[in-house]
């Protein structure tokens, strides 16, 4: 969330910088809401110093004047109420501020590939896809899941389920053991309010999985792990001395993925249901941006010990994530699809969700300011699957077990 006083400081500079993330805010209407907005606490304010002198005169004489204020100071905090709701509506739908270094683009087109890390893999035989290898193997069911479920999910079996398994447990090792990430078991379904934290409501409600409850309340599937341990945080003020907060956890995540239909039908790529290893970090503000490159750093390392090829990718101000201010992405080598598939997002969302969900430090002056606040996958564990199951793949039909994922699969070294 955005400030406002700043938004109004500086009008024409924010107009420009969010015309940069493909958007469309009505900045004339939020101004106008604004300033009655003020007025209204302004004309609320002088009435209430009214009310305060009458009643230290105890004149019972002015008695019929003091219930007359009372009233129309009740009317001003309706209509305060009313105006600052429409505010909000605009404002809850305002996304981040790309930083400087950020390429303006609408789409992904506009994205900048930083690098390159590891070698392409040739192959002397006709490449299949994760889902003809695991189809075969029997090891992948996409028409059981289709007939318990529906669409967009899938079954995995023996050794294939063994080894997502043991990608999710290399992972957390990696992240807890090397990296100091603190490993979190959280819940899986968030509250309207945990959502809104983040960003996820109200603007993507669409693409969120609604679990019915009793009454008017609402829950959610975590789409992402992010969403949950970032509002740990949430309307808490940290010592600077606790900082920074790394979190790490392994979780099933739910999306609808609405705006993409027709788009990876085929295959585990795009799943209704899909598990991610999920890093999260709380730092200083003017910390972001060196924790973001530390974040990206493990998520690469990852990568590095599977010896899967991948590609560093700076996403454009229209590609990037509501509430981010910076995303790097990494992309894995899908052979079947001759080209890179997002594997991992790490963004830096700087202060923007540490004020909606009202999460604040204290710097060593005592002096208290809204957490940075970052997040990314470290890596997503059904696409790790997918890029090894293709770039591991042999003419035979089998699939070599990279040499880091042994130890966690009693040291089988094919499936």
């Amino acid at each position: 969330m955005h400030n406002l006083k700043l938004i109004r400081e500086n009008l024409d500079d924010f107009k420009n910088k969010i015309s940069k993330r493909n958007t469309k805010v009505d900045f004339d209407k939020l101004i106008q809401l604004d300033k009655k907005h003020r007025e209204i606490i302004g004309n609320k304010e002088k009435l209430e110093q009214q009310k305060k002198i009458i009643s230290k005169s105890q004149d019972k004489k002015q008695f019929e004047k003091s219930k007359n204020i009372s009233n129309e100071i009740n009317q001003l905090i309706i209509e305060e109420k009313k105006i600052g709701k429409k505010i909000s509506q605009i404002l809850d739908v305002i996304p981040n501020i790309g930083l400087d270094d950020v390429p303006v683009g609408s789409d992904e087109k506009s994205n900048k590939i930083i690098n390159l890390t590891g070698e392409i893999p040739k192959f002397s035989f006709k490449v299949q896809s994760h889902y003809e290898i695991g189809k075969k193997k029997g090891l992948l069911d996409f028409d059981l899941a289709s007939k318990t479920t529906g669409a967009r999910f899938v079954f995995l079996k023996g050794k294939l389920a063994e080894l997502e398994r043991a990608i999710s447990n290399f992972m957390l090792d990696v992240h807890t053991k090397e990296f100091g990430y603190e490993e979190v078991s959280p819940p899986l379904i968030a509250s309207e309010n945990t959502m809104y934290g983040t960003g996820q409501l109200p603007k993507f409600e669409n693409d969120q999985f609604q679990i019915q409850m009793e009454g008017n309340q609402k829950k959610y599937l975590i789409p992402t792990a992010e969403v949950i341990l970032t509002n740990m945080f949430k309307e808490n003020t940290l010592n600077i001395k606790n900082l920074p907060k790394r979190l790490v956890a392994s979780t099933p995540c739910f999306r609808k993925e609405a705006g993409s239909y027709g788009k990876d039908t085929k295959g585990m790529l795009r799943q209704h249901q899909f598990y991610k290893v999920e890093l999260v970090s709380i730092v200083e503000p003017n910390k972001c941006n060196e924790e973001l490159n530390r974040m990206i750093s493990c998520a690469e390392e990852i990568l590095k010990r599977l010896k899967l090829p991948y590609r560093q990718v700076l996403l454009c101000t229209g590609d990037m994530g509501f509430s981010a201010e910076k995303t790097i992405d990494l992309e894995v080598w899908i052979p079947s699809e001759n080209k890179f598939r997002e594997i991992s997002s790490c963004s830096s969302c700087g202060q923007f969700q540490s004020r909606r969900m009202r999460a604040k430090y204290k710097d060593s002056k005592n002096k208290s300011d809204f957490l940075g606040t970052l997040n990314g996958s470290g890596l997503a564990i059904g696409r790790t699957l997918i890029a090894i199951m293709e770039n591991y793949q042999k003419s035979d039909g089998t699939i070599t077990i990279p040499e880091a994922l042994r130890g966690y699969m009693k040291n089988l070294d094919k499936i």
